[in-house]
């Protein structure tokens, strides 16, 4: 196996189309099938910043409003995906193979578009999954969703940083 597919990671959303109907856990019995390793995983409540950035390269097309509030759950009353990192030799290709094509009619009828995505009459591909498309794109993405602390190897080169003043939630 050549050397940059070996530990390669990439970033799976459970998109809100496959959270509201329920297809979590057929998802990841599906993922499994890969053999790959969870190294990260939390729900999201996406932010129309995090939506932005993570669609960035998709924001001059004229679905891209759409996509923006897709994401954020506005078009199914679930405001949060599931995210999250599978790591192991050929990740990205092993998981792009089990999701199917972008378009679920174009999707492999045993993939997880195929068997669970849709279009709807609106024209919005209902396609309940997202995986990275390449090894940059995964990096990418996944230092946009994750912090260091919440992925259980060490993925990429981190720093030390002292930060002051930061705000957050904690518990009461």
């Amino acid at each position: 196996m050549s050397e940059e597919l070996k530990d390669q990671a990439t970033l799976i959303l459970i998109k809100p189309d496959g959270l509201k109907k329920s297809l979590t856990g057929n998802i990841l019995t599906r993922l499994s099938e890969t053999k790959l390793e969870i190294v990260a995983a939390k729900m999201v409540r996406v932010s129309k910043e995090l939506a932005e950035e993570h669609y960035k390269h998709l924001k001059d097309k004229p679905f891209f409003g759409e996509l923006i509030k897709f994401i954020r759950g506005e078009l199914h009353d679930r405001k949060k995906v599931m995210a999250l990192v599978y790591w192991g030799d050929g990740a990205i290709k092993k998981c792009r193979e089990l999701a199917g094509a972008t378009n679920p009619e174009e999707a492999e009828a045993t993939s997880i578009r195929g068997s669970y995505g849709r279009i709807t009459t609106g024209g919005v591909y209902e396609n309940v999954i997202h995986v990275s498309s390449d090894p940059r794109e995964a990096e990418r993405e996944i230092k946009l969703w994750f912090t260091p602390e919440e992925i259980i190897v060490d993925l990429y080169p981190t720093k030390e940083a002292t930060e002051k003043e930061i705000k957050k939630k904690t518990w009461a």
